[in-house]
């Protein structure tokens, strides 16, 4: 950018703390046209006077150096203008103090080291701020909507035509989108359809109704804009969101279509009961399963299958193969429901009849605690917590059911005329890639084993979303659910698919970078081939030609720059971001001479968990080393190893990458780019070495966006462990 305009806010005690004047020509000394201070930017006057400037000195970017980026986003956003944020009132006055032994907070003017008061070395952090600011605005390119050369599809398909695909494809045909159904079965409806009946998924939740699946096929099939395939299967997906190829298989013809955003919903397989012998399935006649046991509800034969006798006692078992290490460590969540609503059955066939329902955990999710309260209050009904020892054969067709009862701590047998186990779900995808995807990472979803199988990305940051951007999992592929759970879960999938095709309409990314233009671009002409990107890419954005060259796939890309610091010849770049800039920006700060003990410390900051975090340090008052310059980065995946020899190389004496949680309960937004950072890291500690550092000057942590104490530690013992080792030996070289 050529000309640029600082603004710097006097409120919020950043002109109590900090000499404005100075900052001023901070600014200028480092390339800024023109610089303004005044109080409370944010206000509409504040605002007013900004526009006013722009227009009237010409500016075509601005810096405002006031409050984090994270807040009054609205307020700064300029649509003629790149816009730059300087955090001086959460980065700088409001949580950098200098603290006494008592942990009292001492005044700026204080000794901070010999020779330099801590209100110099605030003023020498903010000072960076502001030169580092103007800097990132020099190298600043515009970004521009990305806009694919072919026309972009605007229809959705939907995969499953249970209760979850019939209801995703109608609410996205009521918002005026076309739609492809495609179910595998000849029949629509799902697993529901073969139910009896199921709770209301309305209020009151009291009873039982028949099942809503079949109003919905009536409404599918009855709708112009929902085209249905019927014993079909997807047999290949190729391209990316908007320009989706999808092909379908129906009966002995394929058919290829162009598709615009995809939501997943195959639905579930019961779990393989034939591993149950140890509760009599497969051993004893009369032990069934729930499945079983509801298609004999719906036939109408309550019957013993061992001789077709009436069922005078049911015994249901709960959580079988369930929350069990050696079977489905989960559980289903829709089970207990499922025995409540049989154990209904039996005492509506025969009054006389009793339903026995052993269970360790009831769980009722929600509202539906009203239904269990009905069952509750059944006579004929007997609810017992316990863990069953062992089930056996007993005489004339019975079963002979021995149960820890952990309410009274004894044990007691009950001798029924059928066993029903409560067997739970196993996705669809755990055992078939459902989408076959013609992408460079596999034809499936990936590394599902963190979610048991099921198509889920990360349930805390991103509902309905998976690791293939436009495709977004609904119903029991998604997580175990009930089916009203399935019904709010298909409309906020269809919603995610609606949203989808908007963006890449207007050619930004999707969640969680929405509104974000910018882009990777790659200069292959250094490409060395060694797929680095295309290998460690979250989201399978990048697929490779004959020789080895990335081929991006620009709509399904997330923004998140995990393949811009993958990179090790640093040609991929965004115009907003990119490894020019961040140098740059490394380079604007001021250095001080070797010997003094002011200690400079780097942190790159992701701004999805760790950023936050920072924010909040602020907000509870409670400080950090004022050797810390902070980088913001996209993720942590985005930090190229070129920043970490740019920081030494400048002389910082430490070099701290704070960002999201990684492992087994991960947090990132981008699924592995704290995981990749720490890999990355390791090859920088043995280079370290190598030059007689110490490789615990660059270091790795992450914390939870709510681990405010966490990161406060986390960064004064950093900061302690610098100073033991010293400075920076190739400091002022």
């Amino acid at each position: 950018m050529e000309k640029i305009g600082v603004f710097i806010c006097s409120s919020c005690n950043i002109g109590d703390r900090l000499e404005l004047a100075d900052l001023e020509n901070a600014a200028k000394d480092q390339g800024a046209a023109v610089v303004y201070t005044k109080e409370f930017l944010c206000s509409k006057e504040g605002r007013a006077f900004i526009e006013e400037k722009i227009a009237q000195d010409g500016l075509d970017a601005v810096s405002i150096c006031a409050c984090s980026q994270r807040v009054n986003y609205d307020v700064f956003s300029f649509d003629q203008v790149a816009v730059d944020r300087v955090s001086l009132r959460e980065g700088v006055v409001w949580s950098r103090f200098l603290v006494g032994e008592n942990g009292e907070i001492l005044e700026d003017t204080a000794e901070y080291v010999s020779g330099v008061t801590f209100k110099d070395e605030l003023m020498a952090l903010a000072k960076d701020y502001v030169r580092m600011s103007v800097a990132k605005l020099q190298t600043y390119k515009k970004p521009e909507p990305f806009k694919p050369e072919e026309e972009i599809s605007k229809v959705i398909l939907v995969i499953g035509g249970g209760v979850a695909g019939l209801t995703a494809a109608l609410e996205a045909a009521k918002a005026g989108y076309e739609v492809v159904l495609v179910e595998k079965e000849k029949e629509l409806g799902g697993f529901v359809a073969k139910m009896k009946a199921h709770c209301e998924v309305n209020p009151p939740f009291q009873k039982l109704v028949p099942p809503i699946v079949n109003d919905l096929i009536a409404q599918v099939e009855a709708n112009d804009k929902i085209k249905v395939y019927k014993g079909a299967v997807v047999t290949n997906i190729s391209g990316a969101p908007g320009l989706f190829q999808v092909k379908i298989k129906q009966g002995g013809k394929e058919e290829e279509i162009k598709i615009g955003s995809i939501v997943l919903a195959a639905g579930f397989k019961p779990y393989d009961a034939s591993k149950l012998t140890d509760l009599g399935y497969g051993v004893i006649p009369n032990v069934v399963t729930n499945v079983k046991f509801e298609e004999m509800a719906k036939n109408g034969a309550l019957v013993r299958p061992s001789d077709g006798a009436p069922i005078k006692s049911v015994l249901f078992i709960q959580c079988a193969g369930q929350r069990d290490e050696n079977h489905l460590p989960y559980c289903s969540g829709f089970c207990c429901l499922a025995s409540l609503k049989q154990a209904q059955y039996v005492r509506e066939v025969d009054p006389e009849a009793k339903a026995f329902i052993v269970y360790d955990h009831m769980r009722t999710i929600g509202i539906f605690e009203n239904f269990y309260k009905t069952l509750q209050d059944d006579p004929g009904v007997f609810l017992t917590k316990g863990k069953v020892v062992s089930v056996t054969e007993g005489e004339n067709g019975k079963v002979k059911v021995l149960v820890d009862e952990t309410l009274l701590g004894e044990k007691i047998e009950l001798e029924v005329d059928l066993v029903v186990l409560a067997t739970g779900m196993v996705p669809v995808t755990a055992e078939e890639s459902v989408l076959n995807l013609e992408y460079r990472q596999g034809p499936g979803l990936p590394e599902l084993e963190l979610f048991y199988g099921y198509a889920d990305s990360n349930f805390i940051c991103f509902p309905y979303e998976t690791r293939r951007t436009g495709i977004y999992a609904a119903g029991a592929i998604h997580q175990p659910m009930t089916i009203q759970q399935a019904i709010e879960d298909a409309k906020g999938a269809a919603l995610k698919a609606i949203q989808c095709l908007i963006a890449i309409e207007e050619g930004h990314a999707v969640h969680p970078r929405t509104w974000d233009y910018a882009y990777p671009e790659w200069d292959l002409k250094m490409c060395t081939q060694c797929k680095r990107c295309t290998e460690e890419c979250p989201f399978g954005a990048l697929n490779e030609d004959e020789k080895g060259n990335p081929l991006p796939n620009i709509t399904r890309c997330r923004r998140c720059g995990t393949c811009f610091g993958a990179c090790p010849q640093r040609i991929i770049n965004f115009k907003d971001y990119s490894i020019d800039m961040i140098s740059t920006m490394i380079k604007a700060t001021e250095m001080p001479e070797q010997g003094y003990e002011q200690y400079r410390l780097m942190a790159f900051v992701c701004e999805n968990d760790a950023l936050p975090a920072l924010d909040m340090v602020a907000y509870n008052k409670k400080s950090i080393p004022v050797a810390f310059r902070i980088i913001p980065v996209r993720c942590l995946g985005a930090v190229n190893v070129a920043f970490i020899k740019d920081s030494m190389s400048k002389g910082y004496d430490g070099i701290l990458l704070l960002g999201c949680k990684y492992g087994e309960n991960y947090q990132c937004h981008f699924i592995k780019g704290s995981e990749l950072a720490n890999r990355r890291m390791e090859n920088v500690a043995e280079t370290l070495q190598q030059l007689a550092l110490e490789p615990e000057r660059v270091t790795i942590h992450t914390v939870a966006i709510d681990e405010v104490d966490l990161v406060v530690d986390k960064m004064q013992k950093f900061a302690e462990e610098i100073k033991g080792f010293g400075e920076n030996p190739f400091k002022g070289w």
